[in-house]
């Protein structure tokens, strides 16, 4: 796997390095955080010989790319759905005139996080949801063929845990296994994490979240100190090897991470999407795209446009990211499912035949707030450790304390 990693970022640099040097001559600029636009690019740059596309790869492209020197023309990636970005798009209803029927292939709730005052500004490009795993033909009596509930993850778990004197040998699951999923129960609980100054939230919903969550703990699995004497005795395996053994029941993964297991792994599992209330949670760092208003080749980048929100244009990029073994290290398009859900239910299992079946119909989806651009930065330094606190004692700070303690030693900014 590692020297596959290795391979992979080397080709996608070699990419990266001969779209640099197309320089000037009219082509489009395409600023992304995401590599696999340079394999992309050159599938369109050899696709025809009337546009070139350039790529430019940066890790934070929400940050400060409306003041570039050389302003791109093309935008994909993360966190660009804020409000200080709205004003630098263009529109992008072009798209739809010029493919009829193509709006309606898109996720509604995904396309609809795109626009504003009915105009669309940004459409979604891939997006990733919270898978649970468990051990294939276990005749585990999961309710769903696509998605399973807290409430039957904790119910089954329960019965499969396995203690003697408050000493697990098994247990089917817990939530603090894992940072995402403990985020998950907030989102699933509507605790509505959105941008404002710099972040706003419901309390209520999320204080209702934490006490589920140690109710989960403290009920099923014998409290913090039980859970965590089990944690340290067994979890140097990876938590899918923990399934495979039966010494868990069920672990969390991100969809990406699971479709790129390798074979003998992932043929021993089956899935479900995490989901709340019949709803699927949308990773909230689904990758957006957008053209920039002071981009100057507008023409090479409609077509790329064009290009690109196709579908037999997924299918080629999918069939050339598997001849290519880009597929072993990413999954689907630009790392996660489209955003165009005909692809998903006709062309992905394909290629991921575990999806036959197992992919949720498209009003499923709970699309993400719109979050601070430095949200990873919010996250991953103030939510994810009061969630932590918050369910394993009694007296931990709120979350507005701490968030207010970090902006002032930052003077009010955060960065990723």
């Amino acid at each position: 796997m590692r020297y596959a990693l290795a391979a992979l970022f080397f080709l996608l640099l070699m990419l990266l390095s001969a779209c640099a040097e197309l320089g000037g001559g009219g082509a489009a600029v395409l600023l992304t955080d995401r590599p696999e636009f340079a394999f992309y690019a050159e599938q369109f740059n050899i696709s025809q010989n009337k546009y070139k596309i350039e790529v430019i790869y940066q890790n934070n492209i929400a940050d400060d790319f409306y003041n570039s020197k050389r302003p791109p023309d093309i935008i994909a990636g993360s966190w660009l759905k804020s409000a200080a970005t709205l004003k630098h798009w263009q529109g992008l209803d072009f798209l739809f005139r010029k493919n009829a029927g193509l709006e309606k292939k898109f996720y509604p709730s995904l396309l609809a996080l795109g626009s504003f005052n009915k105009k669309q500004y940004l459409l979604p490009v891939s997006f990733n949801l919270p898978i649970i795993i468990f051990l294939k033909n276990n005749d585990l009596p999961v309710s769903n063929l696509f998605t399973i509930e807290l409430d039957e993850i904790k119910a089954l778990g329960k019965i499969f845990n396995e203690e003697r004197n408050n000493v697990f040998s098994r247990i089917g699951f817990s939530p603090l296994w894992n940072n995402d999923f403990l985020f998950e129960i907030a989102v699933i609980f509507n605790a509505a994490f959105k941008e404002g100054s710099p972040l706003d939230w419901n309390p209520e919903a999320l204080d209702k979240a934490i006490a589920y969550a140690r109710e989960w703990i403290d009920e099923s699995n014998g409290g913090v100190k039980a859970e965590d004497e089990f944690f340290f005795k067994y979890f140097f395996d990876p938590t899918p090897k923990l399934v495979i053994n039966s010494r868990i029941l069920f672990a969390y993964m991100n969809s990406s991470d699971f479709f790129t297991m390798t074979d003998e792994t992932h043929g021993l599992l089956d899935f479900r999407i995490l989901s709340g209330g019949g709803l699927a949670p949308v990773s909230e760092n689904a990758v957006y795209y957008g053209l920039y208003k002071r981009g100057g080749a507008q023409n090479a980048a409609r077509a790329f446009t064009v290009w690109f929100f196709n579908e037999d244009t997924q299918m080629l990029l999918l069939q050339k990211s598997n001849e290519n073994h880009l597929s072993d290290t990413i999954f689907g398009i630009a790392n996660g499912f489209s955003a165009m859900h005909t692809v998903n239910e006709t062309i992905f299992p394909l290629y991921y035949p575990a999806l036959s079946g197992h992919m949720p119909p498209a009003n499923l989806l709970a699309a993400p707030n719109i979050l601070p651009k430095n949200w990873i930065g919010i996250k991953e330094r103030v939510v994810i450790p009061y969630l932590r606190d918050a369910c394993r004692m009694d007296d931990a700070p709120p979350l507005k304390q701490r968030l207010g303690d970090w902006l002032r030693v930052h003077n009010g900014s955060f960065t990723n």
